[in-house]
C-alpha cells in the first residue's frame, strides 16, 4: 500500500503563509485607521472621538485571546485552534459589516481579536514545530521582514476600499483575508504537532506557574516596561489619524505619511541587531526609554509655543524616533523577561503576551478619549508611559545589582 505523500510547501511559500499570519494584527489595526471619522460620523455623531475605542476593543481582544490561544494549540493540535481563532476572526469581521451601533462594532472588534490570537501565537508555534536553531531564527526573520511591510501599507489599502465601496467594506476586507490564510493553511500545511507530543489543559500547572514568574523582579519588571511601550505603540496609533486630520489638516495624504513613518521606523530591527550583542539587552532598552523620554519632554515643551510651518516637520521627527523606539526595545524586553522561565518558557510567553497586551489597551483608550485637538494628549500620554518604563529599567538595574552583591 502506498503511503500518503506529506504536504510540505517550499520554505519560500512557507514563510509567506506565516509572514500573513503576523499581518493579520497590523492589517486588522492599521487598515481601518482611514475609517475613523467616517465610523464615528456614521455611528456616534455627537461624539466621533469614541470611534478610536475600535482600536482599544480589538487590542483587549487579543490580549486575552493570547493567554488562552497556546496552552489550547498544546492541547488540541496548532491546525484546529489556528482555524477555529480565523473562523471567530471572519465571523467577527462579516458581523463589522452589518452593525448598526458603535457598540456593536466594539463587540464585533473584541471577537476579532481573540479571533486573532491564534495566527499571532500559533504561527510562531508552527514554525518552532517545523524548523529549529538557524533555520527557526532565519524564518522568523524573513517572516518578520515581510510584515513589517504591512503596516506602511495597511492605511492605503483601507483608503483605497473606502474609495470603492465604504468603511463597511473594509470589514469584509478583513473576513477575506482571514479565509484566504484558513484555505491555504488546509491546503498547504499538514499538523505540525503529533498527538504523542500534545499536553492537556492542566489548570494547576497554569496557575503554578504564574505564581513562580510573580516571584522574579527579572520578569515583573520588564513585563511591565513591554506594557508600557505596547501602551505609547497603541496611544500613537489611536491618535495619530485624529491628529493629522484635525491638527494639521492632512487626512486625505495621511495614508501617505503613515508609509513613509513606518518604512524608516522598520530600521530599528536591523539596528537593534547590530548593536546589541556588543551593548547588551537591558543597556539598549534603558538608553532608549531614557532619550525617548527628553525627546518626549522638549516636544511637550514645543506646544507651549507657536511654530507655524515647524510644527509639522517637528512632529513627524518625533513620530518616527517613538516608532524606532519601540521598535529597539518591544523584542529586547520579551528576551529578559522570558531570560529566567526557561522550564516554562511556553507559558510564560502566553502569560506575558496576555498581560502586557490587555494592560497596553488599558492605557491607550482613555488617553485616546482625551483628544482636544491638539498633540497635548498624545505627546503627554507618551511621555508618561517612556518616563514609566525608564524608571522600570532603573529598579531591573538595582534588583539585579542587589542579586549579584548577595551571590
Amino acid at each position: 500500500m502506498t503511503t500518503p505523500r506529506r504536504t510540505i510547501p517550499s520554505q519560500g511559500e512557507f514563510v509567506v503563509l506565516i509572514a500573513m499570519m503576523f499581518a493579520c494584527i497590523a492589517f486588522s489595526i492599521d487598515a481601518i485607521l482611514p475609517a475613523l471619522p467616517d465610523i464615528g460620523a456614521s455611528l456616534s455623531p455627537s461624539d466621533p472621538n469614541r470611534a478610536q475605542l475600535i482600536i482599544s476593543a480589538f487590542i483587549l481582544g487579543m490580549g486575552i485571546g493570547t493567554f488562552f490561544t497556546g496552552p489550547l494549540s498544546d492541547a488540541f493540535g496548532r491546525k484546529p485552534v489556528l482555524l477555529w481563532g480565523l473562523a471567530l476572526y471572519g465571523v467577527g469581521g462579516i458581523a463589522g459589516y452589518f452593525a448598526q451601533s458603535l457598540d456593536m462594532i466594539l463587540i464585533t472588534r473584541v471577537l476579532m481579536g481573540l479571533g486573532v490570537a491564534a495566527p499571532r501565537v500559533v504561527g510562531v508555534a508552527i514554525v518552532r514545530d517545523l524548523y529549529s536553531g538557524r533555520d527557526m531564527a532565519r524564518i522568523i526573520s524573513l517572516a518578520m521582514t515581510i510584515f513589517t511591510v504591512v503596516p506602511a501599507f495597511a492605511p492605503l489599502l483601507g483608503t483605497g476600499i473606502i474609495w470603492l465601496a465604504d468603511w463597511r467594506a473594509i470589514f469584509i476586507g478583513f473576513a477575506i483575508f482571514g479565509a484566504i490564510i484558513a484555505v491555504w493553511t488546509c491546503f498547504r500545511i499538514e499538523e505540525p504537532l503529533a498527538k504523542e507530543d500534545r499536553r492537556p489543559l492542566s489548570a494547576p500547572l497554569i496557575w503554578s506557574a504564574i505564581q513562580e514568574m510573580a516571584t522574579y523582579p527579572s520578569f515583573r519588571l520588564p513585563l511591565l516596561c513591554l506594557a508600557l511601550c505596547q501602551g505609547m505603540l497603541f496611544t500613537m496609533i489611536v491618535l495619530v489619524q485624529p491628529v493629522y486630520d484635525k491638527v494639521f489638516d492632512k487626512a486625505e495624504t495621511f495614508p501617505f505619511w503613515f508609509m513613509g513613518v513606518a518604512l524608516l521606523a522598520g530600521s530599528a530591527s536591523y539596528v537593534n541587531a547590530r548593536i546589541v550583542g556588543r551593548v547588551g539587552m537591558r543597556k539598549v532598552v534603558t538608553w532608549s526609554l531614557g532619550l525617548q523620554t527628553v525627546g518626549s519632554m522638549l516636544m511637550l515643551l514645543s506646544t507651549q509655543f507657536d511654530l507655524g510651518a515647524a510644527a509639522f516637520p517637528l512632529f513627524l521627527v518625533w513620530q518616527v524616533t517613538v516608532f524606532f523606539m519601540i521598535g529597539v526595545t518591544m523584542g529586547n524586553l520579551n528576551s529578559i523577561a522570558l531570560e529566567p522561565l526557561g522550564h516554562i518558557a511556553g507559558i510564560g510567553a502566553s502569560v506575558m503576551g496576555a498581560v502586557s497586551t490587555v494592560l497596553s489597551a488599558l492605557i491607550a483608550a482613555p488617553t485616546g478619549l482625551m483628544f482636544n485637538g491638539t498633540i497635548v494628549p498624545l505627546v503627554a500620554g507618551v511621555l508618561v508611559n517612556v518616563a514609566l518604563g525608564f524608571l522600570c529599567m532603573l529598579a531591573l538595574a538595582r534588583a539585579e545589582a542587589k542579586d549579584t552583591a548577595a551571590a
